[in-house]
């Protein structure tokens, strides 16, 4: 495992890189509704981002062909952009990273479109909040696996699927570095956290079983039940007291 730890240089890198997505991910809130194209979203994503003078992280990582990754409904990651409208009732979760001098930010959001279900409000809700459970109470000294736990807890207590194969990760100069961060595990399990880490945490959640597939484009991830799945993520960096999220 190669975890790499960022001096305070490199962490202003990463500070700016993260302020710039959470202007992109604002910019991309404000312009949902029903009959917006996630095509139309896109492009909103990546010219905001080079206006600011910094790049889209995901544009051709591997051969992603998008800015933004645009999950419908049950999906759950990793949706492709169309020209289809969204509808009133969908939710969409954004995906999004950006490239601040070599130094990446990622971040997701689940957004309503329109007016949606009361159990659709709830499981974007509960997501994000299963975030903030998680790096509760973290600092340097804490256990990768605390973070896990308490993610697993509570959305599993609160009747979600939590989805296993995809993970957090750290961030830095690759979008994905090491550790990989499961959004399962046992409590004060795993490594210990390192003042100057930096960790994309992100929860995935359903509002039915956990089970997953790939579909045929070989990068979208969609609930086996088809039931509505909602993501949310930061990047956040490790201090001796605790923690600060560098893309809110």
């Amino acid at each position: 495992m190669n975890i790499t730890i960022k001096n305070e240089q490199q962490i202003e890198k990463m500070r700016k890189a993260g302020k710039i997505l959470k202007q992109t991910l604002d910019l991309i809130e404000a312009s949902i509704y029903p009959g917006q194209t996630t095509q139309r979203l896109n492009d909103l994503a990546y010219n905001y981002i080079i206006s600011q003078g910094a790049k889209p992280s995901f544009l051709n990582y591997e051969g992603f062909p998008y800015t933004i990754c645009a999950s419908l409904n049950d999906q759950v990651v990793h949706g492709f952009c169309t020209n289809i409208p969204l509808r009133e009732g969908d939710i969409i979760s954004i995906d999004c990273g950006v490239i601040w001098e070599g130094y990446h930010s990622d971040a997701a959001r689940t957004f309503p479109v329109g007016s949606i279900s009361v159990e659709n409000s709830n499981l974007i809700n509960e997501t994000k909040q299963s975030f903030f459970e998680g790096i509760k109470d973290i600092k340097a000294g804490s256990r990768l696996g605390h973070i896990s736990h308490k993610i697993q807890t509570y959305l599993e207590s609160r009747g979600y699927g939590v989805v296993r194969e995809l993970t957090g990760h750290g961030v830095g100069t690759d979008l994905h570095e090491d550790p990989m961060v499961p959004n399962y595990g046992k409590y004060n399990s795993g490594i210990e956290l390192i003042e100057g880490m930096t960790l994309a945490i992100e929860p995935m959640s359903t509002l039915g079983k956990r089970d997953v597939y790939l579909e045929d484009n070989d990068w979208t991830v969609t609930t086996c039940d088809h039931k509505p799945s909602a993501h949310y993520e930061n990047t956040i960096l490790i201090t001796k007291d605790g923690v600060e999220i560098l893309t809110l």
